[in-house]
C-alpha cells in the first residue's frame, strides 16, 4: 500500500512529538508542525499563522494528506488558549480538509481533554460556538479578570468537542472520519512543570480527576490511540470523543 502522509500539529513536544514519532516509526511520512523545531513553523493562535500552515503543508505534501492529528494547544489562563485550542484547531481542520479529500482513506483527529467535563464555563463555551473569535477572546479575558482563569482551558476543549460532534456529520458525508481523543493527566514535561512536581497541586488534580489505572498516565498510550484513529483501519468511527484517561471519565460520570 502506498505510504500514508500525516500532519501533526504541536509536534515539537509532549503528546504531539510522541504521536509524530509513533507514526514515523510505522514508515509513514510525517509533516511536523509547531512554533519551533518542526518542518512547518506556524503560530496557530493567529490568522496569519493558520494561513501559513495550510500553504506550507500543501507544498510539503504535494497536495494530499491521509491523516491529520491536531494536537497544538495551550493550557494558560489567557485568551491565547481560546485562540489556539478552539479557533486555531478548527482553522487547521477546515484549512487542510481539501488535502484530506484528495486521499483515498482520509482521517482526522483533534486532541481534547478530560478537563472539559470537570471545570468548563458555559458562557465561554457558547461564546466560542458563535464562531466570533474576538468575542470569545473577550469572554476569556473576563474570566481571567474575575479570578476564574483556570476555566479557560477546559472551556476551549468543551467548545471543541461540541463543534466536532456537529462538524463530523458533514465530514462523514465527504468520507472523512473526524474524531477527538480526550486524555486525562499524562506524564508530559508541561504537566510536570505545571503541577505534577508540586505535591499539593498534584494532590488537588488527582482528586478532581481520579485515574484508577495510573496517575499520571503514559504519553505513549495517547500517541498510539491518536495514530490508530488516523490510520486506514479506522474506517467506520466518526464524531466520537474518546476518553483515554485511566478511568477518570467513568469514575466522574458513572
Amino acid at each position: 500500500m502506498e505510504t500514508r502522509t500525516y500532519v501533526v500539529t504541536g509536534a515539537a513536544s509532549g503528546i504531539g512529538a510522541a504521536t509524530a514519532d509513533h507514526l514515523a516509526s510505522s514508515g509513514a511520512k510525517v509533516i511536523r508542525c509547531d512554533v519551533r523545531d518542526a518542518d512547518v513553523l506556524a503560530d496557530l493562535a493567529t490568522p496569519q499563522g493558520r494561513d501559513s500552515l495550510v500553504s506550507e503543508v500543501d507544498s510539503a505534501s504535494g497536495g494530499r494528506i491521509d491523516g491529520l492529528v491536531a494536537v497544538a494547544g495551550l493550557a494558560l489562563p489567557s485568551e491565547l488558549t481560546v485562540r489556539l485550542n478552539f479557533f486555531g484547531t478548527i482553522a487547521t481542520l477546515e484549512g487542510l480538509r481539501p488535502l484530506l479529500a484528495a486521499s483515498a482513506q482520509p482521517r482526522a483527529v483533534a486532541v481534547s481533554s478530560l478537563s472539559a467535563i470537570v471545570a468548563a464555563d458555559d458562557g465561554l463555551v457558547e461564546s466560542c460556538l458563535t464562531m466570533d473569535e474576538d468575542a470569545a477572546a473577550a469572554s476569556a479575558r473576563a474570566l481571567v479578570e474575575s479570578g476564574r482563569g483556570r476555566a479557560v482551558y477546559p472551556s476551549s476543549k468543551l467548545a471543541l468537542n461540541r463543534w466536532l460532534r456537529r462538524a463530523a456529520l458533514s465530514w462523514a458525508g465527504s468520507g472523512i472520519p473526524l474524531n477527538a481523543v480526550a486524555p486525562g493527566v499524562v506524564d508530559t514535561r508541561t504537566a510536570r512543570t505545571t503541577f505534577l512536581d508540586d505535591p499539593q497541586a498534584r494532590a488537588l488534580v488527582a482528586a478532581a480527576m481520579p485515574q484508577p489505572l495510573a496517575f499520571p498516565g503514559p504519553v505513549d498510550a495517547i500517541a498510539s490511540l491518536l495514530a490508530w484513529t488516523v490510520g486506514a483501519a479506522n474506517s467506520f468511527m466518526t464524531g466520537q470523543i474518546l476518553y483515554a484517561d485511566g478511568g477518570a471519565e467513568a469514575t466522574l460520570r458513572a
